[in-house]
């Protein structure tokens, strides 16, 4: 969360697309890119018991979690209701079918835009602040949409208003074959994802998604091999191609897009 939200979420949303299992961390690289505080980004954690490192360490790993700017909350996120983070985060059908996707949701904004929120909402996404939620504003009102969002595509949208208040929001999305799904309060805060599995196939949904990620196995060594100490260069280069190996075979088996 200390980079543009449209560059993290791209490159997030292209790898689930490919079928590997990613979770989302929020954080503040302080001093680094923001030197303002910490705590811009960060990782609200699911906790059955008192709070320890480990246990909300292992929370960010199972992604029984989101991340916020701290102005928005995407809570209790399930799909069938099966609590994200859970069970590895997998729901089962054995056929296309509709999915329940229920969370209890909260955001505040002040009652009417002010001259500062009305510079950040009118800002570009590669301006700072990079997660806000005042750029998710639906015009003068008090409102923000909460999206639905399916292999990177947000599918249907909701509103609440954003008075502070727990609302809770649900939607039934069809799912015609193995996908991921979370919610999302672009560009505040995002859910991780439930990955509904169709007929035991893995998730591959777009050709797209896994050619931009073999284009960008290319542009990495394009960019580091030439930092690579001469000893270590040829294991390195084995290591970019056995990646190069699995997005192509993902590549072959993709849902076109």
């Amino acid at each position: 969360m200390d980079t543009p939200s449209v560059w993290e979420l791209n490159i997030w949303y292209h790898t689930l697309n490919c079928g590997y299992r990613c979770r989302i961390s929020g954080e503040t690289d302080f001093p680094c890119i923001y030197g303002e505080r910490v705590g811009l980004g960060r990782s609200y954690v699911h906790l059955d018991g008192k709070l320890t490192f480990d246990d909300w360490a292992e929370g960010i790993k199972q992604g029984r979690c989101y991340v916020s700017d701290g102005k928005s909350h995407l809570m209790d996120f399930t799909v069938n209701g099966l609590d994200v983070g859970l069970k590895n985060s997998e729901v089962r059908l054995d056929k296309p079918a509709n999915v329940e996707v229920r969370a209890r949701v909260a955001a505040l904004l002040e009652p009417k835009p002010t001259p500062a929120t009305e510079a950040i909402r009118k800002a570009p996404l590669t301006a700072k602040p990079y997660w806000d939620i005042e750029r998710a504003r639906i015009g003068d009102t008090r409102k923000v949409p909460v999206e639905l969002v399916i292999n990177g595509k947000a599918v249907e949208k909701k509103e609440i208003v954003a008075d502070g208040s727990e609302q809770e929001i649900v939607f039934s999305a069809p799912i015609q074959a193995s996908s991921w799904v979370c919610l999302r309060i672009f560009p505040s805060s995002h859910t991780n994802p439930v990955f509904v599995v169709v007929d035991g196939k893995p998730i591959r949904a777009s050709k797209r998604s896994a050619d931009w990620c073999l284009k960008a196995i290319d542009r990495c060594w394009q960019q580091k091999s030439r930092r690579i100490r001469a000893q270590e260069k040829d294991e390195a280069a084995k290591a970019y191609e056995a990646a190069r190996v699995e997005y192509r075979k993902i590549l072959g088996e993709s849902a076109a897009d």
